[in-house]
């Protein structure tokens, strides 16, 4: 039903965007490449009619992916690709050091998963650190990125996405103050902490393909499990 929907959605957009190039022509649509489905995709791109499209795309094409981060400005180091069968990781690279440290530091992923990541960073994590705490992010923290596991309590027997590296677990958030915000402890304790939480977790929901918090289950109550699955599941 999701991927269906998703479909539908693609296709509206793709016809809302014809439109809209026959009615104000195509210099509107070269003005907002965010409404453009054939511009090239920036990772500071605001959001638009074509966005969704845009990250599916990136979500499926690794090089495609790579591309984008070019153009960003971002570089990947690419690494060789390892495992077997549903554990194979033929897109893998580490995590591009940002102005955010990772700790642990170095995860491997996806691109579409470093991709997803700065996105969120740059366009809801510091904004939304700004307006909550008055200081920006330096850090955070997670759990890992790569598992060779099947998803828990699964009755389907569905591989985790950290099979492949292609999801990250986020726990923590640092400030530059020296602030420190947890999804185990703020999301429960209000105030804040919990404001701040749970606006990075809806604002997850588009540069990730799928987002779980501590709303979803008892598994998630210490972090934000964010991946670049094509489930379109933000909980």
């Amino acid at each position: 039903m999701r991927r269906k929907r998703s479909r539908l959605i693609l296709i509206l957009v793709l016809i809302g965007a014809m439109i809209a190039g026959l009615i104000t022509g195509r210099d509107w649509l070269r003005q907002h490449p965010q409404h453009n489905p054939w511009a090239p995709f920036h990772l500071d791109e605001p959001s638009g009619l074509a966005t969704r499209l845009k990250l599916d795309r990136l979500r499926t094409d690794p090089a495609n992916c790579r591309g984008v981060l070019e153009r960003s400005g971002i570089r990947l180091e690419e690494l060789p690709a390892t495992g077997s069968g549903a554990c194979r990781r033929d897109d893998r690279a580490l995590i591009p050091a940002t102005p955010v440290t990772l700790s642990p530091n170095s995860p491997q992923a996806t691109c579409a998963v470093s991709a997803g990541l700065l996105r969120w960073l740059r366009q809801v994590v510091q904004p939304e650190a700004k307006r909550e705490f008055g200081s920006r992010v330096v850090a955070i923290e997670h759990l890992g990125t790569f598992a060779c596991r099947k998803m828990r309590n699964d009755r389907f027997d569905r591989m985790s996405e950290h099979a492949t590296g292609n999801a990250i677990d986020v726990s923590a958030f640092v400030l530059a103050d020296g602030r420190r915000i947890t999804v185990l402890q703020g999301w429960k304790q209000g105030g804040s902490h919990a404001a701040f939480l749970r606006k990075v977790r809806d604002g997850a929901c588009g540069p990730f393909g799928t987002v779980l918090s501590p709303d979803y289950n008892a598994a998630h109550a210490d972090h934000f499990h964010l991946d670049q699955a094509r489930w379109d599941i933000c909980r």
